[in-house]
């Protein structure tokens, strides 16, 4: 199997100019014309609604709200947030969804282990966990969300880890539809991990080689900040 190129952008990307990217190249992918491909970077702050998302858990539209086409509820993005778009060919890897965001969650988990944090999955809430106990018995932080979609076996959309976020951009929503007091947000940063995002990019190459097999730096003239 080819490697898949991986490829990080240093400025921040607008939202809906990522999606059209990546959108573009997943046609590619399906079409066997472009390798798959992991495209890590920052977007400015905004919410995202997936396909499951109330618009009552908008508490504070102080950014701008995208629709989304990947599952789940609503989603924060901004700087200090590190997100992966993930675009992988699952009839190759096997068309098993499920399978996959399994992996999603156990590649997150191994690069947190590398910073020795402790992150765990949960049956009926999506994404990674921190345990709290410094906040109390039962709480727990998401340190790092998941949404995908999946577009002729080709996946769309991914993961974003808290690297050093502003949390309190949080709170303009319900973040993933989850309203109990026990259950907040953190980030590295904020279990006192201070770590640059090229650490956290390198942790999560390693960790997703593991997982996924191998990868390939992007080709210098496709570093303009598109995945096309």
């Amino acid at each position: 199997m080819a490697p898949v190129e991986w490829r990080a952008t240093d400025a921040l990307v607008a939202y809906e100019a990522a999606v059209a990217a990546m959108e573009a190249r997943v046609e590619a992918i399906a079409a066997g014309q472009a390798s798959e491909l992991v495209w890590l970077l920052e977007h400015p702050p905004l919410y995202t609604a997936g396909t499951s998302a109330h618009r009552e858990d908008v508490l504070d539209a102080r950014f701008p709200v995208f629709d989304s086409g990947r599952g789940g509820q609503m989603t924060y993005h901004g700087p200090g947030q590190r997100v992966a778009y993930v675009m992988l060919n699952l009839r190759r890897r096997g068309p098993d969804v499920r399978r996959f965001v399994a992996t999603l969650e156990e590649w997150i988990i191994r690069t947190l282990a590398a910073f020795n944090v402790r992150g765990e999955r949960r049956e009926d809430r999506v994404g990674v966990w921190v345990r709290r106990p410094d906040k109390g018995e039962g709480y727990e932080d998401k340190i790092a969300a998941i949404g995908i979609r999946v577009k002729q076996w080709v996946t769309l959309h991914g993961i974003a880890l808290n690297v050093e976020p502003d949390l309190s951009h949080f709170t303009g929503i319900v973040p993933c539809g989850v309203q109990e007091q026990r259950y907040g947000v953190t980030s590295l940063a904020d279990l006192g991990h201070l770590v640059s995002m090229a650490e956290v990019d390198m942790a999560m190459r390693t960790a997703f080689e593991e997982l996924f097999g191998a990868t390939a730096a992007a080709q210098a003239a496709a570093e303009a900040g598109t995945a096309s």
